[in-house]
């Protein structure tokens, strides 16, 4: 079997077992979200398939072989990680920072290559960061520097690219900003991309494949249209939501409205004002 999976994965923090008897396989090509609540593994699972964390068992298998057998510039020449909040030196500019992501390709500590040089710049246009090109990295906005750092990333000529929530601390622009750079780099480049998301309905809408963890394990799996609905929001996350095509791209739209638990665990026939109620965010959303 190719691709990158996980068999029976075991990860702990000291004695603390956080995932356990994992088997998760990643579809190549496709933007793959991991969603779930605070503390249910998700980060722990993504960190230990990009190779950040060793497991306490099992394994992740990146084309037939195991991913911790191999040297960090084997596997740095097959996956980038984004981690969540990077930081940079001061007055590093984005140029420096980009090249940066051609270290597993060097030899020794030899100064960069044409081909290093022509791949960071292809990096920098793809990101739209040209314009920044010699500007330091703490001197960009939030938005900016999140593609700066994406842009470090795909210099290393990667095809599977892993985001530990590259939204957070974004306001809503640079949020949107970010997101459509990854859905174009996946269908212009083709790239695998594994990310972990916050927002629900960012991940059903930037994502063709989800995945819902909880305490570790696998809930449910597959289109947003097999993930996004009541009965798994209500498990995962222990919210009551209203779930309907997004008038403009038809994928799962979700809009919690209560706590599990709540109100009685029944499905009714909707009250005119519940009708009401979604027919008024139908219209505005079209507005």
């Amino acid at each position: 079997m190719t691709g990158l999976f996980t068999k029976k994965l075991d990860v702990a923090y000291d004695d603390t077992l956080i995932v356990k008897d994992l088997n998760l396989s990643i579809p190549i090509g496709k933007i793959t979200a991991l969603v779930g609540s605070n503390g249910s593994g998700k980060s722990t699972i993504l960190k230990s398939m990009a190779r950040i964390i060793k497991p306490k068992g099992g394994q992740v298998f990146l084309d037939g072989k195991s991913i911790h057998q191999q040297t960090t510039k084997e596997v740095a020449k097959q996956l980038a990680i984004l981690p969540q909040n990077p930081t940079a030196p001061d007055g590093l500019t984005v140029s420096e920072l980009v090249s940066y992501g051609r270290f597993p390709h060097q030899k020794g500590f030899g100064s960069l290559s044409k081909e290093d040089r022509e791949v960071i710049q292809w990096a920098i246009e793809v990101t739209g960061m040209t314009d920044f090109n010699d500007r330091p990295v703490d001197q960009l906005s939030g938005g900016q520097r999140q593609r700066a750092w994406i842009a470090m990333a795909l210099a290393q000529k990667t095809d599977i690219l892993f985001l530990d929530e590259p939204t957070t601390f974004l306001d809503m622009a640079h949020q949107l900003e970010v997101l459509k750079l990854l859905q174009k780099l996946n269908a212009e480049e083709g790239r695998t991309i594994i990310m972990v998301v916050h927002d629900l309905n960012h991940a059903s809408r930037y994502a063709q494949h989800m995945v819902a963890i909880q305490k570790g394990q696998v809930v449910s799996e597959g289109a947003p249209e097999q993930v996004m609905t009541q009965e798994v929001l209500r498990r995962v996350f222990s919210i009551e939501a209203d779930i309907y095509p997004d008038p403009r791209t038809g994928v799962p739209l979700c809009l919690p409205y209560e706590l599990a638990g709540a109100i009685p665990d029944v499905n009714p026939k909707k009250s005119i004002s519940e009708e009401l109620r979604i027919e008024q965010h139908l219209t505005s959303a079209k507005a």
